[in-house]
């Protein structure tokens, strides 16, 4: 079984666990706030889209106050994407250290479709957020750090494949925030996820 500590090593190879998006080193009464603050916001964005809550509206709900968040996160996209920083630590948290089939225990092809799951979890519950963050600019979506932890993982775990890096692309371009959402009304979420998970099984054969 492919191991995510190591994997096939290439010019470009960097050990899954480096890739790890790096919690914020900050002080506690910071770090009290930053969490206020993003459970707000979270919550916020749920509860109402993102389009329709404002910076205001979510100083109010954290109980901090809007200098104190425009200063942190500069804006609702910088706001956006530090909420997609901790959602993303949960599931890197998961891949590298959490029980089999999507931690380390089982067999590539099983992670390989758990991935594809537990990443469209993680999708459908941030679709517009991420969506946001991938498409902010050209190829924004491939110089997101998670992407990089994404794509190493299920290269690592393609090792047998002709082209394990290509093919790790190809998974997660059918993976990527616009093509989900862009499928969404037509096929419902069973399809899709039927689909991600029978292209998962496919990177190996």
């Amino acid at each position: 079984m492919a191991r995510d500590d190591t994997g096939p090593q290439s010019a470009s190879a960097t050990p899954l666990e480096l890739l790890r998006t790096p919690p914020p080193k900050e002080r506690a009464d910071a770090a009290r706030n930053r969490a206020a603050v993003l459970e707000a916001a979270g919550r916020l964005f749920a509860e109402r889209g993102v389009e329709a809550v404002s910076m205001d509206q979510v100083a109010a709900e954290a109980g901090v106050g809007k200098g104190t968040l425009f200063r942190r996160f500069g804006d609702k996209a910088g706001l956006a994407a530090a909420l997609l920083d901790a959602r993303e630590r949960v599931l890197q948290e998961a891949i590298l250290h959490g029980p089999p089939p999507l931690g380390p225990g089982a067999g590539e092809e099983e992670r390989l479709v758990a991935f594809a799951g537990a990443y469209l979890d993680y999708l459908l519950e941030h679709l517009a957020l991420v969506r946001m963050s991938e498409t902010a600019s050209p190829g924004a979506r491939y110089r997101i750090g998670a992407y990089r932890f994404w794509h190493r993982h299920v290269a690592i775990l393609a090792a047998g494949a002709e082209d394990p890096e290509y093919a790790a692309h190809a998974l997660l371009a059918a993976l990527s925030a616009e093509h989900v959402a862009a499928l969404l009304p037509d096929l419902g979420e069973e399809r899709v996820r039927e689909g991600a998970a029978r292209l998962a099984r496919s990177v190996l054969r």
